[in-house]
């Protein structure tokens, strides 16, 4: 991820609604959430999300896949994968006791995660 990718999805992430909602579809995993249990999961109006889900997707973010009469966001992986590579490249300068609360957090998506196709 180069510098001017990672501005555009800080600036994607830099408004509430759209902060809640990357959170809600991580936690939703792969499978993702259709926009209206979305839109109920934080607490905004289907025509608000649909415009944050917008933003989130042209930062690239996110996906979506149509299933039946719903579409489905799920987290682009990759890109968010790739955004807090893009933060923690060269950090610590020496003292890996300075990233280990990071690591210890990135952990948590435990061993099986590298077994889950994310794309």
């Amino acid at each position: 991820m180069d510098e001017s990718q990672a501005l555009a999805a800080f600036m994607a992430l830099g408004q509430e609604h759209r902060l809640r909602a990357l959170r809600a579809l991580v936690k939703a995993g792969p499978d993702g959430m259709a926009s209206g249990a979305l839109a109920a999961a934080i607490g905004v109006s289907a025509s608000t999300i649909s415009f944050h889900l917008k933003e989130l997707q042209q930062a690239g973010l996110i996906g979506s896949r149509r299933a039946g009469r719903s579409i489905i966001y799920s987290v682009a992986y990759p890109i968010l994968s790739g955004l807090v590579e893009f933060l923690m490249t060269d950090c610590c300068q020496g003292h890996p006791e300075v990233c280990a609360p990071a690591l210890a957090a990135l952990s948590a998506c435990g061993p099986n995660t590298k077994d889950v196709d994310h794309a």
